[in-house]
């Protein structure tokens, strides 16, 4: 680490508090697409997008363009306030494009638990309950309702005290875990019988594909018959695609990958390619619940990140993203079943819906040392999971192929430096 990165640590341990945690040691200077330069000018190519926020990539030239209009405008006025028609018409994009049943409507919001957040209130307002159910390794952001929600509790709930009342969680089904689609519905049972009256529940919200949790994929099964479990109890069923949405599953949501249908949708992160913005999309006569005033916010759906949404799901649609992403994750699996072949006591599993992919390695400390290996080489990986033993891949869908298969040999040489036999002992020892 060179001085001025020494001294770039030093400020920042000396002007920002330890709790907001930072992964990388160096800083970034500058971005385009696929590709972050750091102060020294050194390249990496982001497989992280911000943790999921930029499908599009980093300063996609039709967002720039809608930002650089809309800044010639107006930066603010507060939609509640004085609203502005481009606010009108993103909503009216979303509700044409959404997976809900009937006439939609949508809200805009700042951040991804602001979204959730909503939804909560939404739900409780629309059918007069107070519960909520989620499930096990889900997260649904920071924020204290959101945090109870979340279904781990270090790092998101530990330290911080007594969460809201009224949260329940479930059992994510995972098969791998044990954890079978009936094992799943039996533990919303338990939850009717042993903490909350089934009218009581206001709304049962889950991630169609886990982020933080490991990318864990919903089964149609279970998303099916949950469905019948809430229109049996009146329950409201929220899908969370704040991390699964826009284009990253080969479909602009998760959710139209199932017959299914939610009665809201959280959105956010590459919603705004950058910038910050969020929503909630949902039944009409949902969204209209709560009385005017319920909902908001000062930057609630800024004009600049509207903008910069409605730059966004053209660029999907125009550039083809959704098919670029089941494109692009072909191949990312095909590489990912290569590296499995030949070292087959490393990976666990391999998670896939379109780009929205992660690979289960046995523990956490060999995870690390495949990011390091990475990071080392110019390449950006996170990690995620129960266990922090998952990698997760979260590269625009707009990066040049030429990029994504280098980015694709470093990761593989990333798992062929791995000592594993060391490794495991390394980590059986720290275990006993």
């Amino acid at each position: 680490m060179n001085t001025q990165y020494n001294d770039l640590n030093q400020r920042k341990q000396q002007a920002t508090p330890r709790g907001v945690g930072v992964m990388c040691q160096w800083y970034a200077e500058k971005a385009e697409n696929a590709t972050i330069w750091d102060k020294q000018g050194n390249a990496y190519t982001d497989f992280a997008g911000g943790i999921a926020v930029l499908n599009t990539g980093h300063r996609h030239p039709k967002v720039i363009a809608a930002v650089k209009a809309q800044l010639e405008q107006f930066t603010h006025t507060a939609y509640q306030v004085t609203p502005y028609e481009s606010y009108v018409t993103l909503a009216e994009k979303i509700n044409a494009r959404a997976p809900i049943d009937g006439v939609a409507k949508t809200a805009f919001f700042t951040t991804g638990a602001e979204a959730v957040e909503n939804a909560v209130k939404i739900a409780r307002s629309y059918t007069g309950r107070h519960g909520i159910i989620t499930f096990g390794n889900g997260f649904h952001g920071r924020s204290f309702m959101t945090m109870a929600m979340t279904g781990k509790t270090a790092p998101y709930k530990r330290d911080f005290g007594v969460m809201p009342a009224g949260v329940f969680h479930a059992r994510y089904p995972v098969p791998q875990q044990g954890i079978s689609v009936d094992a799943a519905l039996s533990s919303i049972e338990d939850i009717f019988s042993e903490d909350i009256a089934a009218h009581d529940v206001a709304a049962i919200v889950l991630e169609p594909v886990q982020g933080e949790g490991g990318f864990h994929i919903v089964p149609s099964e279970f998303l099916a018959r949950l469905r019948v479990l809430c229109d049996t109890h009146g329950i409201l069923l929220i899908a969370d695609e704040v991390q699964s949405g826009f284009a990253r599953t080969g479909q602009l949501f998760a959710m139209h990958h199932y017959n299914t249908k939610a009665d809201l949708i959280t959105m956010a992160k590459s919603l705004g390619g950058g910038f910050p913005i969020s929503g909630v999309v949902g039944r009409a006569e949902v969204m209209d619940a709560p009385n005017p005033g319920g909902l908001g916010g000062t930057y609630a759906g800024n004009p600049i990140a509207v903008a910069a949404a409605h730059a966004v799901i053209d660029a999907i649609e125009e550039e083809k993203l959704c098919e670029r992403a089941n494109s692009l994750g072909q191949t990312l699996v095909t590489t990912l079943k290569e590296i499995a072949q030949a070292q087959p006591s490393l990976i666990k599993d391999i998670r896939a819906l379109g780009s929205m992919i992660a690979v289960e390695v046995e523990t956490a400390a060999l995870a690390k040392a495949v990011q390091d290996y990475a990071m080392q080489h110019g390449l950006l990986l996170l990690t995620c999971g129960k266990h922090g033993n998952v990698i997760r891949f979260l590269y625009p869908l707009t990066i040049p192929t030429a990029q994504f298969e280098q980015a694709l040999h470093i990761l593989k040489q990333g798992f062929s430096s791995i000592d594993l036999p060391q490794n495991l002992s390394n980590h059986s020892e720290q275990s006993a």
